[in-house]
């Protein structure tokens, strides 16, 4: 399976910040769309990410003044990204490695969508239910005492 498939399984929904808004914007988007992370972009193009976990060190460091930090100021810049013809046993290993929960996928300097590990997650979990029910099927279909290789 690649990338591609679990992007077009998802939808082509982004959810983009500019870099020049504050922290406090950013957790309200993030609220209200239920994301766990933003492609944050300047002057149209994406530089950046920001994940909940950014926001929760901003707060361990700056307290009650968290919320006037800028996106800027707070995203991981120019984070690894990954293409839509990679293979997601290959994501999942840089996902892991990279320790992102959140990844970019990017065509040239095209933002295709970002995937999350509970996307890659669900889309293993979909394709291993496939191929069970497939061979559950392919077992019910042999005669009886008859067993092909």
């Amino acid at each position: 399976m690649q990338v591609k498939e679990i992007l077009a399984v998802k939808g082509k929904v982004l959810y983009t910040i500019g870099t020049d808004k504050k922290l406090a914007a950013a957790v309200t988007t993030m609220g209200e769309q239920d994301v766990g992370s933003l492609a944050c972009f300047e002057q149209g193009r994406m530089v950046g990410m920001l994940t909940f976990r950014e926001i929760v060190k901003v707060l361990h460091a700056q307290g009650a003044a968290w919320g006037a930090a800028t996106v800027a100021e707070v995203m991981v810049r120019d984070p690894v990204t990954a293409a839509p013809d990679m293979e997601v046993d290959e994501l999942r290993r840089l996902m892991i490695e990279k320790h992102m929960r959140y990844l970019p996928i990017m065509e040239g300097d095209t933002l295709l969508g970002v995937i999350s590990f509970h996307d890659v997650a669900r889309a293993v979990l979909e394709e291993q239910d496939f191929e069970n029910r497939m061979l559950k099927a392919y077992i019910h279909d042999q005669p009886q005492g008859q067993m092909s290789s």
